[in-house]
């Protein structure tokens, strides 16, 4: 397996790191994609991702992080240029945390667009309460010659079915196996199995049974094998599939 999209370099890691590596590696988790959130907190993601050799980094700016500095794509590419750095992002907008003149957010958005076609590298994006103008801005910059994937992903089948049309990939966390999530479900069924990712985003969103605790990478089992059983696919193969698609959009996975 392949945690896609995780944060373990943040503070809520900072007493127990090795051991959550260690269960990581129990379970089943061969590699893990530490998330970029803002430039001032790139180095130590950077450098956690260079301290194993099955860890990976990204480069980019979350769209919830206001009045941080902002990125250009000259320094997003910059910050690429490290062969541990797989992607650009995680980047996109969200309407839902932030209100009122969110001109910067689509700004900020355009221009990791921008690095990753420049850095011949795909993208992490996120979008809540916002997937007219993601989607919007993805097909005005051009995204689909870069790609990427939309993580997290908790939209409708209409905005993952654009997102699809663009080459991006899907990527589904623990908010998959709550309760609430049915109409996701419907979603992940009808999405083409060579575009499925798996991902933790731990610390946040624990799967079912896990729900409430800290997440980490060692629970993205329980999400492979919650979306395994409704694929109605064998667990091996599951997690064979979404592995070969984790690699096939991150080249510089090894």
């Amino acid at each position: 397996m392949i945690d896609s999209h995780c944060h373990i370099d943040f503070d809520d890691f900072s007493e127990d790191r090795a051991e959550v590596l260690e269960r990581m590696h129990a379970a089943g988790v061969q590699h893990a994609i530490c998330i970029s959130v803002n430039l001032a907190d790139f180095p130590r993601v950077l450098a956690l991702a260079k301290s194993r050799p099955n860890l990976w980094a990204t480069a980019g700016v979350h769209p919830d992080y206001q009045d941080v500095e902002e990125p250009t794509p000259e320094g997003l590419c910059r910050l690429a240029s490290d062969p541990k750095v797989i992607a650009i992002g995680e980047t996109g907008l969200d309407y839902f945390r932030l209100q009122g003149d969110l001109t910067w957010q689509r700004e900020r958005f355009r221009n990791h667009i921008r690095a990753a076609k420049q850095a011949h590298l795909p993208l992490v994006i996120h979008t809540r309460a916002a997937s007219a103008d993601t989607l919007r801005i993805m097909r005005e910059e051009g995204a689909s010659s870069c790609g990427g994937v939309m993580h997290c992903f908790t939209e409708d089948w209409e905005t993952a079915s654009a997102a699809l049309d663009m080459g991006f990939y899907i990527s589904f966390s623990g908010i998959v196996t709550f309760k609430s999530a049915q109409s996701l479900r419907e979603v992940a069924k009808k999405l083409p199995l060579d575009r499925i990712l798996i991902e933790t985003d731990a610390p946040y969103l624990a799967p079912v049974p896990y729900r409430g605790k800290r997440n980490e990478p060692a629970m993205l089992a329980a999400t492979a094998n919650f979306l395994a059983e409704l694929l109605s696919l064998k667990r091996e193969a599951f997690i064979e599939l979404t592995t070969a698609n984790c690699h096939r959009l991150f080249n510089r996975l090894q």
